[in-house]
């Protein structure tokens, strides 16, 4: 993750749910990885937004994303989920991956970083918001 700290914009759905997810037993158990550290510090900054006002170049929970590995200029697409849906073969992302929180909040055309990483978001292929489909 970057030194300064970004500010990133979610919507109010995700807020609660990332929120309930960091003070969960689950997230607990995993202990105090930077990257956990940053996602609180985000959602603590975070401009909260309801889910019609949300941008639709933003990620969103289960957005379905493409990245470009900056490292390899090669693309990746993942969707961007909570843990318990998380399966990587499958291309779902889980939040709680250096690069899934990196990404949470971004915009088409950020480059972010998770551990040796670097990722540009290309394309936002699917937004829940943007469907109108409850994330």
């Amino acid at each position: 993750m970057n030194l300064k700290q970004k500010q990133i914009v979610i919507t109010r759905n995700d807020y609660y749910k990332l929120s309930r997810l960091l003070n969960s037993e689950y997230t607990q158990a995993i202990g105090n990885k930077p990257y956990l550290t940053g996602l609180r510090s985000e959602l603590e900054a975070a401009v909260i937004v309801d889910p019609e006002e949300i941008s639709p170049d933003v990620v969103t929970m289960n957005s379905k994303v493409t990245l470009i590995d900056l490292d390899i200029n090669e693309d990746e697409t993942y969707v961007l989920v909570y843990p318990d849906q998380a399966n990587i073969a499958s291309g779902r992302l889980s939040i709680l991956t250096p690069i899934g929180t990196a990404i949470l909040g971004c915009k088409t055309g950020d480059v972010v970083s998770g551990n040796a990483s670097r990722m540009q978001i290309k394309e936002i292929v699917f937004q829940p918001e943007r469907a109108r489909v409850p994330s």
